[in-house]
């Protein structure tokens, strides 16, 4: 007996929301499989308002409300049968984020989950990412966002520290990291990261998506740090609007690339990492998969 349904996630964040639909297959005898079926980006830079004026500009308000609006037509067009949206750190910072929420809700009729840092990194980290990692190795997973980024360690398939740092693309470009946020971090790595023969650096996240497919690397080879800084290094010599002219950047992705590698970087370099992984997965990912897995639990209670 197969069975497929669609369910969504919108994955609310601080440099963009996103749309994702994924089929649920389910075959007696089988597991079930998560298939993407759309994918949908729009670039409304929300931590840009947040991080410097502390609340969601007007403009932005009605883009959102737009963007759900829209979202709710192509759930129903697709027959979506369950969702979840989450809002991530910008929507968690903004004095006017729950004014913005229950806008959505009244406008758009869907409701939105603020969910905090840790969070954030537990529904991620819940994704397929056993698809991607040796069961006897050591990672440092990395999912660099708009505002912050979750960092996880993973020692033989298990989880053995995890932690939120308002260290993020957007905040970076507005040069709103202190040099303490960053020792903070080095510290944090330096400590849950060392006692390990050899670590790998697991990269998630819009940018690091980009450049793993720049790089013309087949699925589940890794990218070097030496590819990482030649590459880092090729971006900076560009101006902004080379990058969109020349490298065929779309244009918000063209000022928070440089930022995000400079995030990985670090996060290699501080854990003695040579080489990061891209499997491709992010928050999205992880929404559909607590969605499917909260509706099993319910019904076999």
């Amino acid at each position: 007996m197969l069975s497929i349904k669609k369910y969504a996630a919108i994955d609310i964040g601080s440099n963009a929301v996103r749309l994702l639909i994924s089929n649920i297959i389910e075959q007696e005898g089988r597991p079930v499989q998560f298939k993407k079926n759309s994918l949908v980006r729009v670039p409304i830079r929300l931590g840009a308002d947040v991080f410097i004026k502390n609340k969601i500009s007007k403009e932005n308000t009605k883009r959102i409300l737009d963007t759900m609006l829209a979202f709710k037509l192509l759930m129903k067009s697709h027959k979506v049968v369950k969702y979840k949206a989450c809002a991530t750190s910008a929507m968690r910072e903004s004095s006017n984020g729950q004014k913005v929420v229950d806008l959505v809700q009244e406008h758009a009729g869907l409701s939105i989950d603020v969910i905090g840092g840790e969070e954030e990194a537990a529904i991620i980290a819940a994704t397929d990412l056993n698809k991607y990692i040796d069961p006897i190795k050591t990672y440092l997973y990395v999912d660099v966002g708009g505002g912050s980024t979750e960092f996880t360690v993973i020692d033989q398939g298990n989880q053995v520290a995890s932690r939120s740092f308002k260290i993020g693309t957007v905040r970076l470009l507005n040069d709103m990291v202190k040099n303490e946020a960053w020792q903070e971090l080095r510290e944090w790595i330096g400590t849950n990261a060392q006692g390990y023969d050899k670590i790998s650096v697991i990269g998630s996240g819009g940018n690091i998506n980009k450049i793993f497919k720049i790089s013309g690397k087949s699925m589940g080879k890794p990218l070097s740090y030496f590819y990482m800084t030649s590459y880092y290094n090729t971006l900076q010599s560009y101006s902004y609007e080379e990058r969109i002219t020349e490298l065929d950047l779309n244009q918000d992705r063209a000022d928070v690339i440089i930022p995000a590698m400079r995030i990985y970087l670090s996060a290699m370099k501080w854990s003695g990492a040579k080489n990061i992984y891209v499997p491709k997965i992010g928050l999205a990912d992880g929404i559909i998969k607590s969605i499917y897995y909260d509706t099993v639990s319910s019904n076999t209670q």
